[in-house]
């Protein structure tokens, strides 16, 4: 006789990873179309919009050029356009993909100094303004980081990092990774003195993985001409100054992945990247208050200490060995709940057992973050795993507060 077994897993599945985020139904929808015409119309109109609005959200006085391609493909545009082969590149690194970076970089011939931090610190601005004011021949092209790691959920303090390189009088780019953070977290490029800074259509962005976005300040364009590492592809110039409509994207343009980062950019619009910034910091601290709780009765904990150093778009979680991986095939095969795997520090590495990650990233609401909580609470339950009690209740507390903090608000306004 077969055994009977009961999943619960039935329903829309639900993605707590780090990328690709939900996406919303509004963006689904801007996508179910016909094809366009790539020469003139709309799509022209609706890429000269979006490059506008990008440039708003990050904060940009300069120019944005979209690349068809991942994450990956933001890296090596970046690269490409600012370096020679043998040009020297300093990296501040605390997780894989700053690692990864940095590998990219040595694999275009460039030569590639690290300052890693490892895989739960941030960088120290300190140490970099040594190094910086120790090259008095300013050999260092650039200094790269990330804002936040998406593998250790380290997230750096870009200001410092500035202030560091000012401090030291070196003429290096600033170049920023904000790939896992875009649209998440507090991003100012002016404002920071960042010249490069890339991202990806996939995380704040609530679009399918496909778009890479290279953002430049006018400093830029000096290394630009100097660049021999530059090919047809990835010449920003083209981009940002096509000939043709198409030219934009050296070729025929990603229409549909157009049309739903259009809509995207509205959702983020209406809601205001003020507060798209406020609403993940909160759901940030929720998961923190969740972790907390369930650390006190066993081996839980957020991989970074401090919380002035932990991503507001994803959060790692360290367990005892084997529960993470555990855990995440529970969730997902019980409850639809996908949770982040942990890759390990180092590229090429294996996955980890014991650690796993939330996203907390983009299209994202309360019910949608509590469900993901209590399904993990379930989980812990029923694999009788030691964990501390009021993890939920802990989160749900964070997100009540904010409601109360506005209702004073409207009562102190209204007199």
């Amino acid at each position: 006789m077969t055994a009977v077994t009961t999943s619960l897993a039935h329903g829309r599945d639900h993605l707590s990873i780090p990328g690709p985020s939900v996406m919303p139904e509004r963006v689904l929808r801007a996508m179910h179309r016909p094809a366009p015409n790539i020469y003139e119309g709309e799509l022209v109109d609706i890429t000269a919009s979006i490059k506008s609005d990008l440039n708003f959200i990050a904060g940009n006085s300069g120019e944005v050029g979209i690349y068809i391609g991942n994450g990956h493909a933001a890296w090596e545009a970046s690269l490409v356009n600012t370096f020679s082969r043998g040009d020297k590149a300093l990296f501040l690194t605390n997780g894989r993909f700053g690692l990864a970076w940095a590998d990219a970089a040595a694999g275009l011939g460039i030569d590639v100094q690290i300052l890693d931090y490892g895989h739960a610190h941030a960088a120290n601005a300190e140490e970099l303004e040594s190094v910086l004011n120790a090259d008095a021949n300013h050999s260092i092209k650039a200094v790269l980081t990330v804002q936040t790691d998406t593998a250790s959920s380290t997230s750096n303090d870009l200001m410092s990092i500035r202030k560091a390189i000012d401090n030291a009088k070196h003429p290096a780019l600033y170049m920023v990774d904000s790939i896992a953070s875009f649209a998440c977290e507090a991003f100012h490029m002016d404002e920071l003195g960042v010249d490069v800074m890339v991202t990806a259509s996939q995380k704040g962005l609530m679009t399918p993985p496909g778009l890479g976005l290279l953002f430049f300040s006018e400093r830029f364009w000096a290394y630009q001409e100097k660049s021999d590492l530059v090919t047809p592809y990835w010449n920003a110039r083209t981009r940002v100054y096509p000939d043709m409509f198409p030219d934009n994207f050296n070729g025929t343009p990603p229409t549909h992945h157009l049309f739903g980062l259009r809509e995207a950019l509205n959702m983020l619009l209406e809601e205001g990247i003020d507060n798209t910034w406020r609403r993940h910091a909160v759901f940030a601290q929720a998961v923190w208050a969740a972790i907390e709780k369930w650390g006190e009765g066993g081996s839980f904990a957020c991989n970074v200490d401090d919380p002035n150093m932990r991503s507001h778009a994803v959060t790692m979680v360290n367990t005892a060995p084997d529960v993470g991986y555990q855990l995440q095939q529970w969730c997902n095969e019980h409850h639809g709940v996908v949770l982040g795997v942990a890759l390990a520090p180092e590229p090429g590495r294996k996955l980890l057992d014991n650690a796993f990650r939330i996203g907390h990233m983009g299209h994202l609401n309360p019910p949608m973050l509590l469900g993901t909580l209590s399904t993990i609470e379930t989980g812990l339950q029923a694999m009788n795993i030691d964990k501390g009690a009021g993890a939920v209740d802990a989160a749900a507390s964070v997100l009540a507060a904010v409601h109360k903090t506005n209702a004073q608000l409207q009562t102190d306004t209204n007199g």
